[in-house]
Order: structure tokens, then sequence, then C-alpha cells
């Protein structure tokens, strides 16, 4: 088996738990300051467990809100709160196998398309079904192969 398909298999068995999680709307006040007020837990209280300042922790929540809280302060809060921070990566596409899908058809349908336009301007145009064939057969060359320029596409 194809060492990079390994990969893939093993990542998305991991990716695919997190899934359902997309459709988790975030507190407006952001996690720490909603289960920090859910648990009845003061800011003092919860800036005693961080060995922080109440206005650190006010700061901390603030930056949450704004999406500008680093990984390392959303670890310790969930440490104070006595919790676990759980994060991963959600394919928009749904797999990591339809990523991949989805660039290596948007890539063979450039290439087909340019030499396809090449041909025409030689008077030897294909027919449209002959067109979609090689795209379908160029996607399935480009998903084997995953060249590194399939990610310079946007």
């Amino acid at each position: 088996m194809n060492i990079k398909k390994l990969q893939i298999e093993q990542l998305e068995s991991k990716i695919e738990v997190f899934a359902p999680t997309t459709k988790i709307a975030i507190p407006p006040t952001g996690w720490i300051k909603a289960i920090r007020l859910a648990l009845g837990m003061s800011m003092q209280q919860l800036a005693d467990r961080l060995s922080i300042t109440r206005q650190s922790v006010q700061a901390m929540e603030l930056r949450e809100k704004e999406g500008a809280i680093s990984l390392k302060s959303l670890r310790e809060a969930a440490r104070a709160l006595d919790m676990d921070l759980v994060y991963g990566f959600v394919p928009k596409d749904g797999s990591l196998d339809d990523l991949i899908e989805r660039k290596a058809r948007l890539l063979a349908t450039q290439i087909v398309n340019r030499s396809s336009n090449s041909m025409k301007l030689e008077d030897q145009e294909n027919s449209e079904r002959r067109i979609k064939k090689a795209i379908e057969e160029r996607t399935t060359l480009l998903k084997h192969e995953m060249p590194k320029v399939l990610w310079d596409l946007t």
C-alpha cells in the first residue's frame, strides 16, 4: 500500500470524529466565560486556579471572544476548569479524500482544457465526451501521484 494513502487513511479516522463538532455554535462570550459562569465560578476563583490576576482572566476571556487567544492559554484555562482542550481540523469537503479529489479534478481540468485549446487552434478539436474522459483519467492519475502543485490551486 502506498505510504501517502496509508497516512491519509490514518488521519481520516482521527479527523472524522471532529466532523459533528462543526455544528456546535461557539458561545458568544467564548467557552472559558460560558463554562466559568455555568459552573458558578468567579473570575477571581479562576484567576487563583491559574495563578494570575482577575484582570488577566478578564483579558483572557476577551481574547478568546475575539479569536486572538493562544492554544497554550486555552489549554491552561481548560486545565483550571478541570477540563481537556480538544481541537482538530475538519475538511470542508467532508474528508481528506474528497479534498484531494476536488483539487486533482481542478488541476486535471486546467491541464486538459489547456491541451484542448491548443488542439482547437490547430483544428484538431476533441469532442466534449473525450474531454470529460481525459479529465477523469487525469484526475485519477493526479490523485494517485498527489503532486505538490495541487496545493498551489485556490
